[in-house]
């Protein structure tokens, strides 16, 4: 069941959250609710995924267990504003982002780990 209203594919759970990462070289994942601080992001992640083919957007609810390893991942740890907004380079968390990110930000992210 969708939590969150997004366009972008929403991972539902710890284990699909494991085999995603683990199944794909390059994976974004903003970890957030439906926000003034999340809906940006995830708007940017929405036109980015038809301009980056390499990479795999995704959203995941905030306020489940079911996100636990990204709420409690070492990247996160000091993290105080939503959403939590995770990289991933082959199965490995390579940088981590917290509070709304405009297109800027989060393209120099993706150009730093994922570019071909």
């Amino acid at each position: 069941m969708k939590l969150l209203q997004t366009v972008i594919h929403e991972i539902e759970s710890a284990s699909e959250l494991d085999k995603i990462i683990n199944e794909n070289d390059n994976v974004m994942v903003c970890c957030g609710r439906m926000g003034p601080m999340c809906v940006p992001v995830y708007d940017t992640m929405e036109e980015l995924e038809e301009e980056r083919p390499n990479i795999k957007f995704y959203s995941m609810a905030f306020d489940t267990p079911e996100a636990t390893p990204i709420r409690t991942a070492p990247m996160c740890r000091n993290f105080m504003g939503l959403p939590f907004t995770v990289y991933y380079k082959n199965g490995e968390m390579v940088e981590a982002t917290s509070s709304i990110q405009n297109r800027n930000q989060i393209t120099t992210i993706l150009d730093k780990h994922f570019s071909e």
